[in-house]
């Protein structure tokens, strides 16, 4: 089978408290960079116990894989559908329309060809990407000031930390601090791959900020 090696997104929304579980469990299928912030669900409490989704309390794991990686995961669930995994929550696989390349080398395991740096860009049908750039904890302003330098108008800057990062740092060569910020902004593509380039340059992962760098494609954006 030919190995798809292109970076997609992980997202679980589970119940609080069993991010650790579910993050080991992602560890034995070689998933090795995860993200983990807590977040509060919305639903009416009839809704939440009809989707199976327990209390309101939420753990929030992001964490990244190859495509074939994912769907070899996928493909588990789908064989046991049905059975009780106990997170009581949601499982999502995001494509990625750009990745830092040296967080991407990681993943996917590869020989340390990490001197590379940049960002791999990947083709996109969307006008629009979420630019997510997750660093230490205290660089969120001097992020910004870049990414508004390169095109951005301004970002959501989301609580996280690096959760079971010990391989990672093995990789990469560095210790990684657990706090961390993720910065969300939404950029037109005519600037995503300037905004990209911009903080990785200044704020990648052999940096002091530890940046990781990517992008998911939006399909439609709307005022509310």
């Amino acid at each position: 089978m030919a190995i798809d090696s292109r970076m997609v997104m992980l997202l679980a929304i589970i119940r609080r408290g069993k991010g650790g579980t579910y993050i080991k469990a992602l560890q034995e299928d070689n998933v090795v960079m995860h993200f983990q912030c807590v977040g509060e669900g919305t639903a009416p409490s009839e809704m939440m116990e009809f989707l199976g989704l327990g209390n309101s309390e939420k753990d929030i794991v992001i964490s990244f894989a190859t495509k074939t990686t994912a769907d070899r995961i996928v493909a588990d669930l789908g064989k046991n559908v049905g059975k009780t995994y106990g997170y009581q929550g949601l499982f999502m696989v995001i494509p990625t329309s750009a990745f830092s390349r040296i967080s991407a080398e990681i993943i996917k395991k590869n020989s340390n060809d990490f001197v590379k740096g940049g960002v791999d860009n990947m083709q996109s049908e969307f006008k629009y990407s979420l630019v997510l750039i997750a660093i230490n904890r205290g660089f969120t302003d001097s992020v910004m000031q870049t990414a508004k330098k390169a095109g951005a108008t301004g970002g959501t800057v989301i609580k996280a930390r690096h959760a079971e990062a010990d391989i990672v740092e093995a990789f990469a060569n560095v210790k990684l601090e657990d706090e961390k910020e993720i910065v969300a902004i939404l950029a037109p593509e005519n600037v995503r791959n300037e905004i990209l380039e911009s903080v990785n340059t200044e704020f990648g992962l052999k940096s002091e900020a530890q940046g990781v760098v990517l992008s998911v494609p939006v399909e439609k954006v709307f005022k509310i």
